[in-house]
């Protein structure tokens, strides 16, 4: 029920969809700026050697193998891309300092996108509360300034928590991809293995962090009470195992709609699905919060979906704005 409960609330607030790819379309141009002027000049180092160029050959023999169906042209690529990234990683350890220097700055700008990104996916759950809890239209810009404090202080939390997992996934599936490649891994199975453990590892995130967004805008709970309840008593007061079943479907959906719109619509797609795809994820956050804890909201317009038991609203809390729970 949870997972057709947040399709219903992620249709009721799609023209969110539009605001968040606005606003994150923004970001980005912000960041790729910041990047191009780290990345260029120590790509200019690089681009002439006779490493990088022998992956570049690589690299276009394997898309025209593939784009042809050559199955032979495509393992022959393959193995020739294996040789030249080897080559290449060997250059890369002759230039230790620069390659230290350039990704820590790219990580220092990677921070502020998240950070930045982050004041935008907040804006969207207090949007999607407002239209679960009073049917309230709030404007997205007016609702990020409101709420920016609040805002700032939950991503200056989670993005160094999130970027330390990301950074220790990104760690791990590197080392299982370099030992795979080394030992002549099928480049099928290669990639099959790589999505699974990726997609396990973060269903495993988003499972024990679902409760953290909801509990500070529709619970009103401090960054502290949240974290806590997101991480204990709401991993242990809702069924984890439903919960992450939710949310493997949930990216199996999002998975398939992202790769069917970037190959069935030259890209063009990847402008709505992928910012949809934020708000299906934020949308089964608040629902899976206010079932787990029996509270009633609108699913759309002329559906209300009401819990077992329910407190009544008092009329001070009413206008004081508080949710109830």
């Amino acid at each position: 029920m949870k997972f057709k409960h947040a399709l219903n609330v992620f249709v009721d607030n799609f023209n969110t969809t539009y605001k968040v790819l606005l606003y994150r379309a923004t970001v980005l141009i912000l960041s790729l700026c910041m990047y191009t002027a780290v990345i260029l000049p120590f790509i200019g180092r690089i681009s002439d050697t006779t490493q990088v160029n022998a992956l570049s050959d690589a690299l276009a023999s394997f898309g025209s193998a593939f784009v042809n169906l050559d199955f032979a042209a495509i393992q022959s690529s393959w193995a020739a891309i294996r040789e030249a990234f080897m080559q290449l990683m060997e250059l890369l350890g002759a230039m230790v300092g620069s390659v230290v220097l350039t990704v820590v700055i790219i990580v220092l700008v990677y921070l502020v996108q998240r950070f930045l990104l982050g004041l935008g996916n907040y804006t969207v759950g207090a949007l999607i509360n407002d239209k679960m809890a009073m049917r309230a239209d709030s404007p997205f810009i007016g609702t990020l300034i409101k709420n920016l404090g609040k805002a700032a202080l939950y991503n200056a939390i989670y993005v160094p928590l999130s970027f330390l997992y990301d950074a220790a996934i990104f760690a791990a599936s590197g080392a299982a991809v370099y030992g795979l490649i080394s030992a002549n891994t099928p480049l099928l199975l290669l990639v099959f293995l790589f999505s699974t453990l990726i997609a396990f590892l973060y269903v495993l995130k988003m499972t024990f962090t679902s409760d953290w967004l909801p509990a500070l805008i529709y619970g009103k709970m401090t960054n502290r009470g949240a974290m806590a309840y997101s991480f204990g008593y709401g991993a242990k007061g809702k069924r984890i195992a439903d919960v992450m079943s939710n949310y493997v479907v949930l990216i199996l959906i999002i998975y398939a709609v992202n790769v069917a719109a970037a190959l069935l619509t030259l890209g063009a797609g990847l402008l709505i699905s992928l910012p949809a795809s934020y708000v299906i994820l934020i949308s089964f956050e608040f629902v899976n919060y206010c079932d787990n804890n029996e509270i009633k909201y609108f699913m759309n317009k002329n559906t209300v979906v009401k819990p077992d038991r329910e407190q009544a609203m008092t009329r001070e809390s009413f206008f004081k704005g508080e949710n109830n729970e």
